[in-house]
C-alpha cells in the first residue's frame, strides 16, 4: 500500500494505517530531534510527540506532498518548543536560587542548576509540585491553590515545608551548591 493510500485510510479514521507511516519515518524524526537536542531520551519524547501531533492534525496535511518533510517540520517545532521550555526552566531555577539567602550567588546560580534539579527530583511529589508551581511557573498562592484544589493557607504551609526540606537536602547531600554560593 502506498503512503498516500495509508494517509487516506488514516484520514478516514483507520488508526492502524498510521502505524506503517510511523515505522517508515520514525528514524528520521528521531535523528533530527537527537541532532538538535543531543539527548536520546529527549529525542525519543520529541519523536513521540511529533507523531501524536501529526496524527491529530493529519487533515491539515496535503496528501499530494511527501509526508517526511511535514513530519520533520513538526519535529523541529516540537524541539524548539522543548528547548524554549528548558531555557525557561533554567531561568526559573536561577530566579529561585536568587531568592535564597546567601552572601553572593552571582557565580553559583548557573553552576548549581543541574544539581538543584537533581535535588528537587529527590523530594516527595507534593513538594516538587508546590516548588515547580511557585518558582518555575511563577503562580501566585491563589493560582496554586486553584491548581492543586487546596486552601490558600495549605499552599503556604506546603511551600514552607517543601522549601525547608529542599534546604535540608541541599545542605546534607549537595554541599557543592552551597560551596559554589560563596566562591
Amino acid at each position: 500500500m502506498t503512503e498516500s493510500e495509508l494517509i487516506q485510510r488514516a484520514l478516514g479514521g483507520d488508526a492502524s494505517a498510521w502505524e506503517p507511516l510511523v515505522r517508515a519515518h520514525q528514524q528520521a524524526v528521531f535523528r533530527l530531534a537527537f541532532l538538535l537536542l543531543r539527548d536520546a531520551d529527549e529525542a525519543e519524547d520529541v519523536a513521540q510527540e511529533t507523531f501524536i501531533r501529526a496524527f491529530r492534525h493529519l487533515r491539515r496535511f496535503d496528501p499530494a506532498l511527501p509526508l517526511r518533510p511535514w513530519l520533520l517540520r513538526i519535529a523541529a517545532n516540537v524541539t524548539r518548543n522543548r528547548q524554549r521550555s528548558i531555557r525557561r526552566y533554567v531561568a526559573a531555577l536561577q530566579r529561585w536560587l536568587s531568592l535564597q539567602p546567601a552572601a553572593d550567588q552571582t557565580a553559583a546560580a548557573p553552576r548549581a542548576v543541574p544539581e538543584l534539579h537533581v535535588a528537587i527530583a529527590q523530594l516527595r511529589r507534593i513538594d516538587q509540585e508546590v516548588l515547580y508551581l511557585r518558582y518555575f511557573l511563577e503562580l501566585s498562592e491563589g493560582e496554586m491553590a486553584a491548581a492543586l484544589n487546596i486552601a490558600p493557607g495549605t499552599v503556604k504551609s506546603r511551600l514552607h515545608r517543601a522549601g525547608r526540606r529542599l534546604r535540608e537536602l541541599l545542605e546534607r547531600d549537595f554541599q557543592q551548591i552551597d560551596q559554589n554560593r560563596y566562591e
